[in-house]
């Protein structure tokens, strides 16, 4: 009795395994990742970021984010070799909407819109103007000013993440576009 107990728990364990094994197969083949996991092209070695002076936050946290892929970081100023992929920050926005007022009259909510602008140029090639937005909720308490002030940086810090994040996976898409048109 136990020894066909056993034989049926074996194929039924390999089928687990099958079954697990197609899964990850499938994902993968349809171009699943994991969420953060974007990679840039492999042509990329070289990236100069400049800004207008404005969102000198912004281009930090992009340059802290693009440390990771180990690309070298040319400076404003080198002339010797042009960078494969060259960003310009344009200034950037942060607007409140009010999204809720408290029985008094304060304002209790906030929908937080940060607009970013970029140029976007690969050597070579023409560059291009390219915005988006992050938006997120923020609730304001006004007996709490210095702890909401505090959060409030937090949450712009988040923001200018996200965003450095978007920027870094729409250079992809943007390389794969110059790819098919001929460089000038």
């Amino acid at each position: 009795m136990k020894t066909s107990k056993m034989v049926n728990k074996v194929p039924m364990q390999a089928i687990k395994w099958v079954a697990a094994g197609s899964l990850m197969i499938a994902l993968t083949a349809c171009g699943f990742r994991l969420r953060g996991d974007f990679s840039l092209p492999a042509s990329i070695k070289t990236i100069q970021i400049s800004n207008s002076g404005h969102n000198t936050s912004l281009k930090r946290t992009l340059e802290k984010r693009l440390k990771l892929y180990k690309l070298t970081m040319l400076d404003k100023n080198t002339t010797e070799n042009p960078a494969d992929l060259s960003i310009t920050l344009l200034p950037d926005e942060l607007d409140r909407r009010l999204l809720s007022l408290f029985s008094t009259g304060q304002v209790a909510e906030y929908e937080l819109v940060y607009s970013v602008k970029y140029l976007i140029q690969f050597a070579g090639h023409v560059s291009q103007t390219v915005s988006f937005t992050v938006t997120r909720e923020y609730q304001d308490d006004p007996d709490a000013v210095l702890a909401k002030s505090r959060e409030l940086d937090l949450v712009l810090g988040e923001m200018r993440q996200q965003a450095a994040d978007r920027i870094i996976r729409q250079i992809s898409t943007y390389y794969a576009n110059v790819q098919t048109v001929p460089a000038q």
